[in-house]
């Protein structure tokens, strides 16, 4: 309504549920013949446990989208030049990943925030490996920082942090449309081809930390997502 274009279309999908995503992906697939542009943009920073027993951060801000990505992958490639935007954060400098404890929530007083942290940097080597491993079929992908916006993410935020947190986020962070912009960038700016597996922010390409270009850790990080959301059975080799 607010945009006058009928034909944006809603579609519901809880990143939650690896169910949801699943019948999300069907349909979608079943529905619409193309797709040119997937926005991994969802997230969350919040204790607590998933119906699929994951820490509620790490599956919504990861393990959702990876599984989503994998589903709408072959769409994607079917209809290229397309490309896949993995909204990460520069808090992914925190993260700590260790692929046999994936999907838990961490330890100590702090584990809502290593959590959302941990997911960041699960986002940045998962744009790594996915632009390693599509090569030469004109799907690219971007992982990208919006900078520090004023949205629904930090509503979870603990009642005795809210009153030192919330005014720093309302003098300090920006607006969604302006934490939209190097999104779009990347969505839609001619000639980041050769970028592909990058980083950006504020429009421009960036350098992670060490542990966001590791390709060793981006891997097994690969390998225990496809088992995690049932793409491999346990046991089972992982795709190449």
């Amino acid at each position: 309504q607010e945009t006058g274009n009928p034909e944006v279309r809603f579609m519901q999908l809880d990143l939650a549920s690896l169910r949801s995503v699943r019948a999300f992906a069907s349909a979608f697939l079943r529905q619409e013949p193309h797709l040119h542009l997937l926005i991994n943009n969802a997230g969350v920073s919040a204790g607590g446990t998933t119906e699929d027993g994951f820490s509620l951060s790490f599956q919504v801000n990861h393990l959702g989208h990876f599984l989503l990505t994998q589903l709408l992958l072959e769409r994607l490639q079917s209809c290229a030049p397309s490309r896949v935007v993995i909204v990460a954060s520069r808090a992914h400098c925190a993260g700590r990943l260790h692929p046999d404890t994936l999907g838990r929530p961490p330890p100590g007083p702090l584990s809502a925030f290593q959590d959302y942290c941990d997911s960041k940097l699960a986002n940045m080597l998962h744009a790594r490996e996915l632009a390693t491993r599509l090569q030469g079929t004109q799907v690219t992908c971007y992982a990208v920082h919006p900078g520090f916006v004023n949205t629904d993410l930090f509503r979870h935020t603990p009642l005795w942090l809210k009153p030192i947190f919330l005014p720093l986020v309302w003098l300090f962070f920006r607006e969604a449309a302006e934490g939209a912009q190097t999104s779009l960038h990347c969505a839609t700016q001619e000639g980041l081809e050769c970028f592909s597996g990058r980083y950006f922010a504020d429009c421009r390409l960036q350098e992670p930390w060490p542990l966001a270009r590791d390709d060793r850790l981006a891997r097994a990080l690969w390998e225990a997502s496809e088992r995690l959301v049932g793409l491999v059975a346990a046991g089972e080799s992982p795709s190449p």
